[in-house]
């Protein structure tokens, strides 16, 4: 049990809600405190019977779990009653690789997402080894400020010139810090993007439209953080490493 679980628990569990975790703590472990428990009595009740505390945390960790696996159960049924329709339409996402394509990952993502930029690496190479055989869907689903939001006002402005798309998305993924504007318009420059029509169009209303699809889609599966991929219909929570990645997308 770690210390952080440890803070953790004593930090929620504080005056009274203590004196009855105890009592009923303790009575499941078959040991009971003395009777009335005041602030000290409690304290020192603790010192001496540990073991109550962590019975405690180790249940409220299985319940945590627990509640974490329903959720994620309740996020997949939301996602099969979608469709993949829902995932690839380019009202939504930037969708590239065969119609056909038996494989397919949908990602939903942040451009300052530390955990994004985590499993950048392995979807970028996953990408360039299947970009042939896997249909993909890059959902720009800004959660972290305005600066996410400019980042993925760009990219999805960026759409319109060609296949520009996966440089711009890419280098600002491989970035070390936060996008900022500067940080976005060196890279937009860097994959070859004409800035002056860039900017002209992450003023059209059509973009911010885009973005209000991504974050109305991502409400109704109950998406509320990043990455969060869709592999094969199959909803994935969280950074992904590359051997999940193939097992997925090998199903």
């Amino acid at each position: 049990m770690s210390g952080q679980w440890k803070s953790a628990a004593l930090s929620a569990l504080s005056g009274a809600v203590i004196a009855v975790a105890v009592v009923f703590g303790a009575a499941a472990l078959g040991v009971f405190p003395p009777q009335p428990l005041d602030g000290r009595q409690v304290h020192a009740y603790l010192l001496h019977h540990p073991q109550i505390l962590a019975e405690m945390t180790s249940r409220l960790q299985d319940q945590e779990s627990l509640e974490e696996d329903r959720a994620e159960q309740a996020r997949q049924a939301a996602v099969t009653k979608a469709g993949p329709n829902s995932f690839f339409n380019r009202a939504v996402a930037y969708v590239t690789g065969p119609a056909n394509a038996k494989a397919s990952v949908v990602e939903f993502f942040d451009y300052n997402c530390v955990h994004c930029r985590n499993t950048f690496p392995v979807l970028q190479a996953f990408y360039e080894s299947h970009k042939n055989d896997t249909r993909f869907a890059f959902v720009d689903f800004p959660i972290f400020g305005k600066d996410s939001t400019q980042a993925a006002r760009a990219a999805v402005a960026s759409r319109r010139q060609g296949d520009k798309y996966i440089a711009f998305s890419f280098a600002m993924m491989g970035e070390k810090g936060a996008i900022d504007t500067d940080t976005m318009l060196a890279d937009a420059k860097a994959a070859g993007l004409d800035i002056a029509r860039l900017t002209a169009d992450m003023k059209d209303p059509a973009v911010d439209k885009t973005i209000a699809a991504a974050h109305a889609l991502a409400h109704q599966l109950s998406v509320d953080g990043t990455p969060t991929f869709v592999v094969n219909g199959k909803i994935h929570s969280g950074e992904i490493d590359e051997e999940t990645l193939d097992r997925m997308t090998r199903r």
